[in-house]
């Protein structure tokens, strides 16, 4: 049966389709990630096949056709859900990132044709790799798929996180697939001998027996932390904002964040946390009045009412240039007002009534990002509007931590949402004294899918790579506790009001991850480079070769 369908005129299709089902069927919320070892198989099978067959007149154009169907349904199954936001977005999206996600493949193709296979089969690893760093860090990044991300369901497997990151876990998924294609990849001339699996089994086996000691032998440490999380559950669609159909007035959901956070307190709290956002009025908040809203007085007022405890939360805010158009690269204007930028906040009001502020410097793109704001600032009005916010908003360099006023080693890291999915970028809140890690988020733009349960799943790993407590305040769901294992200790439900109370340790040792940063993305970015320069300078020398000589007549 399967000699048949190898020697099928529908086998590139059928090897596409294989692909992006096994790649889906391993990811979150799926507790099945064994197959992500094997996802990329039929791919790799596929490139050998068009090479071999040698009756494709452009193999690598075919390659790359089917390569992209493999690569978009994989993304179609697993981040289907995107479009609950945007549809015209969520389709953009599918087609570009799996687009994106051909330039390794290709590269790849390239390699082995002009370095051979030993250089060749490596360079599919590196160039992923590679891919999956790059895709952290340019200004359309959506790593929602990074395979090491894979895990996150089952983070007991990746304790070794600490040390590596999840770009560990990419190449842990990328070597055990060209291992197993290695067995039989001369199917069907020659017969594959099973016991040569033993050896990608057992680098499966390895790592998951040295991930559980580890989390066998590992203990929490820092110092004990009262935290609220609350989940004011206000429907970012109909009631959230002024303009909604049954918008709640902000008084209102100021008053049930309120509500909720003192049905947990006690006199041993020492942070609240409220959602992304949680905070918004009209007018918006401008920073440089932030102490005269009445608002904020009474989240001043409340915070006196608890010994010791300060509050976190999510608010819309601006910052006024007056007539200083080039303040910003992601700079608005308002005729006969001026200059202004708009961002999505993380505000600390401590003890003495002091604020902090932190802006979200992970953007979505085409959300709350247009790319490269420098050079396409006149596109700000076609950016999609999730509710509110039209045009790019503004960020930051530096990634603060909130101090509590009464004990400087309880450092919080104000991560807002889509942030929580980058790992070295969560790793330089706890380099600048991050004891705690906080997640504000507002879900429901997905509707009820798997994608805010995947970001839930996500931020365990986050806990594992930095070895930090997580507490999780979302609008409408899910918030939780994360101990420094990536156990989900405590959960609300979705969609509903909840307000929840764990003491949680902050930690201030770093791991070797924390301390060394991306050093496997780094080096596969530089090792790619290198390798495609040298692909491009055997292929210039092949074709040298095979120009036939132009021989000149002479006369006698």
């Amino acid at each position: 049966m399967l000699y048949r369908v190898v020697n099928s005129p529908f086998i590139l299709p059928f090897l596409a389709l294989l692909t992006g089902l096994i790649l889906w069927l391993g990811w979150p919320t799926k507790p099945l990630a064994f197959f992500l070892f094997f996802g990329f198989v039929p791919l790799l099978y596929m490139e050998q096949y068009i090479v071999q067959s040698q009756k494709y007149k452009s193999p690598g154009y075919t390659f790359f056709k089917w390569s992209y169907l493999a690569m978009l349904l994989w993304n179609l199954f697993t981040t289907w859900w995107v479009m609950h936001s945007t549809l015209p977005g969520g389709i953009v999206a599918v087609l570009l990132n799996s687009l994106l996600m051909c330039i390794p493949l290709t590269a790849y193709y390239f390699t082995r044709k002009y370095l051979g296979n030993a250089i060749g089969y490596t360079s599919f690893i590196v160039y992923w790799v590679a891919f999956e760093q790059f895709h952290l860090n340019w200004d359309l990044s959506w790593p929602w798929l990074t395979l090491g991300n894979g895990f996150a369901t089952l983070n007991q497997w990746v304790q070794w996180y600490e040390y590596t990151g999840f770009l560990g876990g990419s190449v842990w998924i990328l070597f055990v697939n060209l291992l197993i294609f290695l067995v039989i990849r001369t199917y069907p001339q020659q017969h594959v001998e099973l016991k040569k699996l033993w050896l990608p089994l057992v680098l499966i086996i390895v790592p998951i027996l040295i991930s559980y000691g580890i989390l066998a032998t590992y203990e929490e440490k820092g110092t004990p932390t009262e935290v609220v999380v609350v989940q004011p559950n206000i429907d970012p669609y109909r009631e959230k904002f002024s303009g909604h159909d049954n918008f709640i007035p902000y008084e209102e959901q100021q008053q049930r964040l309120i509500s909720l956070s003192e049905q947990k307190i006690t006199p041993n709290t020492r942070f609240v946390v409220w959602p992304e956002t949680a905070l918004r009025q009209d007018n918006g908040y401008w920073e440089e009045q932030l102490h005269n809203y009445q608002s904020i007085l009474d989240l001043k007022e409340f915070t006196q009412r608890h010994p010791h405890l300060e509050l976190v939360t999510g608010l819309d805010s601006y910052t006024f240039y007056g007539d200083n158009k080039d303040a910003s690269p992601t700079i608005r204007h308002l005729e006969g007002f001026g200059y202004y930028d708009s961002f999505n906040t993380a505000m600390h009001i401590n003890r003495s009534s002091e604020i902090d502020l932190y802006h979200k410097s992970k953007l979505v793109p085409g959300v709350e990002k247009l790319p490269y704001p420098h050079l396409f600032k006149f596109l700000g009005p076609l950016a999609i509007d999730l509710g509110g916010t039209v045009g790019s908003q503004g960020s930051q360099e530096t990634r603060d931590v909130f101090k509590h006023s009464q004990n400087a080693t309880l450092g919080a890291a104000p991560v807002i949402c889509y942030e929580s999915i980058y790992g070295e970028y969560v790793s330089e809140y706890v380099r600048n004294g991050a004891s705690l890690i906080f997640v504000i988020t507002n879900d429901g733009w997905w509707s009820d899918s798997p994608g805010y349960k995947q970001h839930l799943q996500y931020a365990t790993l986050r806990a594992i790579e930095t070895r930090r407590s997580i507490a999780r305040a979302a609008n409408t769901g899910i918030s939780a506790f994360i101990n420094q294992k990536g156990e989900i200790t405590a959960k609300s439900g979705w969609w509903v009001q909840a307000s929840l109370s764990q003491t949680i340790l902050a930690n201030t040792a770093l791991t070797f991850y924390t301390s060394t940063g991306e050093y496997i993305g780094n080096s596969a970015l530089w090792l790619s480079l290198l390798l495609f320069v040298v692909a491009i300078a055997a292929a210039v020398l092949n074709r040298k070769k095979q120009k036939p000589e132009v021989k000149v007549a002479t006369r006698a």
